[in-house]
């Protein structure tokens, strides 16, 4: 069945009383997008702040009188309905139309990530099966990317890691199957902890090898490698903590960061730790360093 949306150019100021006039006019769901490419890249833990530009899309049943709706719009606003269009939408199986423009990602020489219902491109490489759920973490972006490049390079056999802020588990399983014993996975995200562990088990991994966490439970162990794909308003926060999950002589890997953090970011930890150079990819940068 298609649906009917609406979409409306809007400020800031007025997204709200139009979000919630949308809903009164009978849409089943209203989103809100970037509308002048102002990116947020680092929002405080728990805001949902919106772009000076924002554009509102409400979802409405596709025999929705469009005439009488907008007319409903503009006397409930009680002035013009800014800049403004319906369109059809044709109603598809999402699900499987995100699946089919996830592919194998080749990762350094070794590491492929693999979306679970695809056969692995190279069998006898070390192939990681994902299924990312509703958590973060598919490969693709750069940070994790970065990440896992590192990771393909480092010899990890018999050698303990921590991943803080874990999303799908990608950066922790990928260790395991790269030759690492064990890993600590933390995150705030009781969501992200589920697929951890799901994916944990989709490669045949024992759920003693991945544990989960909430920050508040998890324990205080050091471990060979720490990697920490957050933020870097969190993770500078964060430094200290870090530092003390690191042993010395330890790895650590920062992510998440983007160019003109970079320098605040290893500030933060140069008390502890001596950084690499910088690795870039698109505006993204990863650090890692060794602990004194």
């Amino acid at each position: 069945m298609p649906w009917l949306q609406l979409r409306i150019s809007s400020s800031k100021s007025h997204a709200e009383d139009i979000e919630n006039t949308l809903l009164e006019a009978g849409a089943v769901s209203v989103t809100f997008e970037d509308n002048a490419d102002e990116p947020i890249l680092e929002p405080a833990l728990g805001e949902t702040p919106l772009w000076g530009e924002t554009r509102i899309t409400g979802l409405f049943d596709a025999e929705t009188d469009t005439a009488a709706t907008t007319q409903i719009l503009k006397n409930s606003l009680g002035q013009s309905l800014p800049d403004h269009s319906w369109e059809i939408l044709e109603d598809k199986d999402w699900e499987r139309e995100w699946m089919k423009h996830y592919q194998p990602i080749q990762c350094g020489e070794r590491l492929w990530i693999c979306p679970s219902w695809l056969a692995p491109p190279q069998p006898e490489s070390v192939n990681l099966l994902l299924d990312p759920g509703l958590a973060f973490g598919t490969g693709t972006h750069p940070t994790t990317f970065l990440c896992l490049q590192w990771l393909d390079k480092l010899p990890l056999t018999g050698k303990t890691v921590t991943d803080y802020g874990c999303g799908s588990g990608i950066l922790a399983i990928a260790s395991l199957l790269l030759g690492a014993k064990s890993t600590i996975c933390v995150d705030i995200d009781p969501q992200a902890l589920k697929a951890t562990a799901d994916n944990a088990e989709r490669n045949g991994l024992q759920p003693d090898q991945t544990p989960v966490y909430l920050p508040n439970n998890a324990p205080e162990t050091p471990t060979d490698l720490v990697i920490a794909n957050i933020l870097a308003g969190p993770l500078v926060a964060l430094a200290p903590k870090l530092a003390s999950l690191t042993k010395p002589g330890g790895h650590l890997c920062l992510s998440g960061i983007i160019e003109s953090q970079a320098e605040e970011v290893m500030e933060s930890y140069r008390p502890w730790f001596d950084f690499d150079p910088p690795v870039s990819d698109e505006q993204w940068v990863r650090l890692t360093a060794v602990k004194r």
